[in-house]
């Protein structure tokens, strides 16, 4: 129970962060990068079927936030995984489309 209420505090806290940067950044030009010739031709449909599964899956509940490091992103979604039902492909995807 400790650590629930830990997680919603933690993930809170995490939205009012972002929340208050993004009325800082409110000037800044937002248009999204071009896309890198590193990437590879598998990722746009594993990112789009991961948008898709977060959508179904998480959309319920969360906007899709903003990037984390890989790290945190993965525990994140290993802890909601269990609370949500979310299968390892689910969780797979939304992954990969959380740390692109």
């Amino acid at each position: 129970m400790f650590l629930a209420l830990a997680l919603f505090l933690f993930s809170m806290a995490l939205a009012a962060a972002a929340k208050a940067g993004n009325a800082k950044d409110k000037d800044k030009d937002v248009t999204p990068p071009a896309t890198t010739a590193s990437h590879s031709a598998q990722d746009d449909p594993m990112r789009l079927e991961g948008e898709k599964r977060f959508h179904s899956n998480c959309g319920r509940c969360h906007a899709a936030p903003l990037k984390f490091p890989p790290r945190m992103m993965a525990t994140i979604v290993r802890h909601m995984r269990v609370r949500a039902a979310i299968t390892d492909e689910d969780m797979r995807f939304i992954l990969h489309y959380m740390t692109q």
